[in-house]
Parts: C-alpha cells; sequence; structure tokens
C-alpha cells in the first residue's frame, strides 16, 4: 500500500532533508523510524527537498509498506522513534498513482525576518536578524520590488551555481512582504524551486528594504540572468518550508499554515 504523510522538522541540527553518508538529515531519520515500525526497510519521497538549517512544517513524503498499521499506529508508533525535533504530523493510504514530487502543483515557503536591535535569544535559529539601525526595514519597497518576480520567468540571476535543475524556468503563484511589528514575513508560492532560489529572492529584497536599491531593480535582475548581479543568499534559519498543494482528488489534508511570531 501507498501512503502520503506530513512531516515537521526543526533544521538545525541537520545538514538538509536528502540522506546523506557523512551527516545526519532529516530523511535518514524520518526513514529509519518508520523502517522500524513496518519491520522492513521504506525509502520515502519528498515533495521539495531543504537545505542545512532550513525548518520544514508541512513537508509531504510518499513510501510504501506491506505492514498492517492503522494511521494511529503509524503516527504515534513513528513519533515514537523519531528524535524529539522531528515529528510526524499525519498520515493516510493514497492512490497508486500519487507521488509525493510530481503530483504536486505548488510550494509555499515563508522566511523570517526580525527587525530589531536587539539579537533574538529565544528565537535563535528560527528567525534571521536584520539590525535596526537608524531607519527600519521599508517591507513596502520589498513588495513591490517582489511583484516583478510574479509568472513564468527565467530565475537565472536567484539560482544557486550548483543547482542541478534543468532549466531556471519556473512558475511563481504568489509573493508577499509584510510586516508585523518587529517580524517581517516573505510568503512566497511557486509551482517548484530552484536550488537557494527563495533565499537568493530575500537577500536581493534586503537590499531593496534598506535603501540600497530601488525596488525596479528586481526587474533589471530577471533580465539579467546573472546570478553575480543579484544580492547575497540569506542565511538558512529564516526559512520555513511551509506547505504543499495537491489536486483535490487525493484528498489530503488541509496544508499547515506558517508560522508567526511575536515579542
Amino acid at each position: 500500500m501507498k501512503y502520503a504523510a506530513c512531516i515537521e522538522y526543526d533544521g538545525t541540527p541537520y545538514k538538509g532533508w536528502q540522506r546523506q553518508g557523512h551527516a545526519p538529515s532529516v530523511q535518514a531519520e524520518v526513514e529509519n523510524a518508520l523502517s522500524k515500525l513496518a519491520n522492513h526497510r521504506v525509502d520515502i519521497t519528498c515533495a521539495g527537498r531543504t537545505d542545512s538549517g532550513v525548518h520544514g512544517i508541512g513537508q509531504v513524503i510518499h513510501f510504501e509498506s506491506g505492514a498492517k498499521r492503522d494511521e494511529k499506529a503509524w503516527r504515534m508508533g513513528c513519533n515514537t522513534n523519531l528524535p524529539d525535533d522531528i515529528a510526524l504530523r499525519w498520515i493516510q493510504p493514497v492512490a497508486d498513482d500519487f507521488n509525493a514530487r510530481f503530483s504536486a502543483t505548488a510550494r509555499n515557503y515563508r522566511y523570517i525576518i526580525l527587525n530589531s536591535r536587539t539579537r533574538p535569544a529565544l528565537l535563535q535559529n528560527r528567525v534571521y536578524w536584520h539590525y535596526l539601525n537608524n531607519k527600519p526595514l521599508d517591507e513596502k519597497k520589498m513588495h513591490q520590488a517582489a511583484q516583478y518576480l510574479l509568472g513564468e520567468n527565467d530565475f537565472s540571476s536567484f539560482r544557486a551555481a550548483g543547482c542541478q535543475a534543468k532549466h531556471a524556468m519556473r512558475e511563481l503563484q504568489f509573493i508577499q512582504v509584510s510586516r508585523q511589528g518587529d517580524f517581517i514575513y516573505v510568503d512566497i508560492r511557486a509551482n517548484a524551486f530552484l536550488h537557494h532560489m527563495v533565499r537568493n529572492i530575500v537577500g536581493s529584497l534586503l537590499q531593496v528594504g534598506s535603501g540600497e536599491k530601488p525596488p525596479e531593480w528586481f526587474d533589471e535582475l530577471l533580465a539579467l540572468k546573472d546570478r553575480d548581479q543579484a544580492g547575497v543568499t540569506a542565511v538558512a534559519c529564516g526559512l520555513y518550508f511551509v506547505s504543499v498543494e495537491y489536486p483535490g482528488e487525493f484528498a489530503l489534508p488541509e496544508p499547515a499554515s506558517p508560522p508567526e511570531f511575536k515579542l
């Protein structure tokens, strides 16, 4: 039987999602826990791999198993065998044609910036701290700049040098920059993402927010298709893989909500 499941994790201690032979990964921990419960080796496929230090709230996976377990047994048994910083949120049987990666129609990320004079303690490794100097980041100009990215575009200017994707064309369906107190949220949805794409977009948005570049610069960056012309890669700890969207025919639970913080 094929199953779909949702995984939540703190990415801080792991070298990313993907299984590695030399370093801890979220995938390895989940596969080990499921394998113990199923009494056979379980290999999982995820909706989208995340980098070292990136967090997940609604990562979706699929796997196959002949083990006879109900939903409660899978969920509780798996969580018993997982470390405290990884949790299985839900699990259910799915149709044979479901694929966590290829059946997805969109993926949602949120990047969280703390724009304050004091570095965080409780939120260390949960947000990116941008020191508030003379004036706060201008989230309205950041939002204005981000709108140039909407639609299907070549995102070469926001693509990591080591990206293994065959091409840089992606459809950005939604992007919003908003502020709640000292927190700035960058919410972004696309059909798929390139390696470091969200973090590279945020790094460039920070230059607009600080007044170094005008919002129209983003239109130029798209046209240039040159990673060297864009901003630096924003740090991983502020990034959350929030949710994945699938056609209604698969009847999966509602996607997770993005995290919000208050100080």
